[in-house]
């Protein structure tokens, strides 16, 4: 039903910064709160942001917390993901995610984008 396409990403050097976009269609996009996760080979997948459907509420996860922002605009359909002092640990590949409420775990997200991977080089 819904369909949720990434651009951004890339690879930058330490303290470099970078901006993901996720763009959906399909459905009422206000409706949903959006996430951001990234896994790295060997990992877990790690929560990093979400934003609630109005964009009155975010959440970040400590590892980002002061360096990346979160941001959507609902005319547009669109979430943003701004990242800030990037570090070679915050190297993986990361995916949107729309989800009935704002929470950090994976299942919580119905639909998930294609990924796009950030490499930052020490």
């Amino acid at each position: 039903q819904v369909q949720l396409v990434q651009s951004g990403g890339g690879l930058v050097q330490a303290g470099d910064s970078l901006n993901l976009s996720c763009a959906a269609s399909g459905g009422t996009f206000s409706v949903y709160s959006m996430g951001w996760f990234r896994q790295a080979p060997g990992k877990e997948r790690e929560f990093v942001a979400a934003i609630s459907g109005s964009g009155g509420f975010t959440y970040y996860g400590d590892s980002v917390k002061g360096r990346f922002t979160i941001s959507r605009d609902n005319a547009k359909n669109t979430v943003a993901l701004q990242m800030n002092s990037l570090k070679p640990e915050d190297t993986a590949m990361y995916y949107c995610a729309a989800g009935q409420a704002v929470r950090t775990t994976p299942p919580e997200y119905k639909y998930w984008g294609q990924g796009t991977q950030v490499t930052v080089s020490s």
